[in-house]
């Protein structure tokens, strides 16, 4: 049995909108990768990919840039949707183990448990891209009993 790889989706299967620095912004972006997933027909990733995208946008909110952020969602393969978030500050995420009692610090652990660990950050000369990866579950046929 050959086992076949993954083919990358039509161009037209992205979404895209900036915004601006506020906390606020965060429901804009659930709001357009929960539109994108609806259309896309992965209603099964539209709760995690909320939280993915709010803790990415409250990340980047925090930043203290004064320009815009990009918002992508986007199919990347015919099993996996990637969100990714870009903002003007060249400082890296990090994960941390915040401990029980902080009262924040554990949205990147989120993130991580969220998507298996497939997310990460790239430096851009004005910025950078964090991203997070997460698989369209494929439904398994049911046998018919013969």
């Amino acid at each position: 049995m050959a086992v076949q790889a993954p083919t990358r989706p039509p161009a037209a299967a992205s979404a895209r909108v900036l915004l601006s620095y506020h906390p606020r912004s965060a429901s804009a972006a659930r709001r357009l990768v929960r539109d994108a997933l609806l259309e896309w027909e992965l209603e099964d990733l539209v709760d995690d990919a909320e939280l993915v995208v709010s803790e990415l946008v409250g990340n980047a909110a925090k930043t203290g840039c004064r320009l815009r952020m990009a918002v992508l969602v986007e199919r990347v393969t015919d099993s996996a949707v990637r969100i990714s978030v870009r903002d003007g500050s060249r400082v890296l995420p990090c994960l941390i183990d915040a401990g029980l009692a902080a009262e924040s610090g554990r949205g990147l652990a989120l993130v991580h448990d969220l998507t298996s660990g497939q997310w990460g950050a790239r430096l851009e000369t004005d910025g950078k891209t964090v991203h997070a990866d997460l698989h369209i579950r494929i439904p398994v046929p049911e046998q018919v009993a013969l």
